[in-house]
C-alpha cells in the first residue's frame, strides 16, 4: 500500500511510516520528490488541521492517496503561541536555537510553563475522500536544555510522566508517547476501519 507524504524529510518519512506499518502491515510512503511533486507547498492556514489538509491535497495530486502533517508547540502562557508558527517562531524557517531563544525569553518572569505539542494528519485520497485526526501531548517548557536527541522544542520539552525532555527520549519512547505518534495511531486505526482504503 503506498501513500504519498507532503515532505521531503527522510528522517520524518521513515518515522512515520514505521508507525503505520504498527497497524497497517506493508505500508510505503513516497516522498513529494518520489512522487515527482516539485516546489514548495504554501502553509497559509491558521490551524494544525488547515496545514495538514493543504499539505494532503497537494500530496493527492499525484494520483495516490496523500498524507499530511503539521504540528507545533503551544504554551499556555503565550496564548497558545508559538502554535502554527512554530518552526519560523523567531522569524526564519527551522532556526531552532533562535526559536528556543525567544520562547525562553517571552517565558521570562512566567511562574505557569506548561505547554502542549500538536499534531494533525489528514489524509486525502484521489476521490475526494478526506480524513483527519490530532494528537496531543501535555509537558513543562524547562529553562535548560536537556538531552542530545529530538529536534526544535525538544530539549526543552519535559514530559512529566517518563522524567525526561523529549530529547532524552529513546526515538521508540518518543514515538510511543508524542504528539504525532499519537496521531499517526489514531490515522492508521481510520485506514484500518471498512473499506477505507
Amino acid at each position: 500500500m503506498e501513500f504519498v507524504i507532503a515532505s521531503r524529510n527522510a528522517h520524518k518519512i521513515k518515522e512515520l511510516e514505521a508507525i503505520l506499518r504498527e497497524s497497517l502491515g506493508d505500508v510505503k510512503l513516497l516522498s513529494l520528490d518520489e512522487a515527482g511533486i516539485h516546489g514548495e507547498i504554501e502553509e497559509d492556514g491558521e490551524t494544525f488541521r488547515e496545514n495538514a489538509l493543504i499539505k494532503a491535497r497537494a500530496a493527492a495530486t499525484s494520483g495516490k492517496a496523500g498524507i499530511g502533517d503539521d504540528s507545533g508547540l503551544c504554551v499556555t502562557a503565550l496564548g497558545g503561541a508559538p502554535g502554527v508558527y512554530s518552526a519560523r517562531f523567531a522569524g526564519e524557517h527551522g532556526d531552532d536555537a533562535a526559536n528556543n531563544q525567544k520562547l525562553q525569553d517571552e517565558l521570562l518572569g512566567k511562574s505557569d510553563r506548561s505547554a502542549h505539542f500538536t499534531s494533525a494528519v489528514a489524509c486525502v485520497f484521489p476521490d475526494g475522500r478526506e480524513i483527519v485526526v490530532e494528537g496531543k501531548t501535555e509537558g513543562v517548557i524547562l529553562t535548560e536544555a536537556r538531552g542530545q536527541g529530538g529536534f526544535g522544542y525538544d530539549p526543552y520539552f519535559f514530559y512529566e510522566p517518563l522524567g525526561k525532555t523529549f530529547s532524552e527520549l529513546t526515538a521508540e519512547e518518543k514515538n510511543a508517547v508524542s504528539h504525532r505518534g499519537k496521531a499517526v495511531r489514531a490515522l492508521a486505526a481510520k485506514l484500518a476501519e471498512k473499506g477505507k482504503i
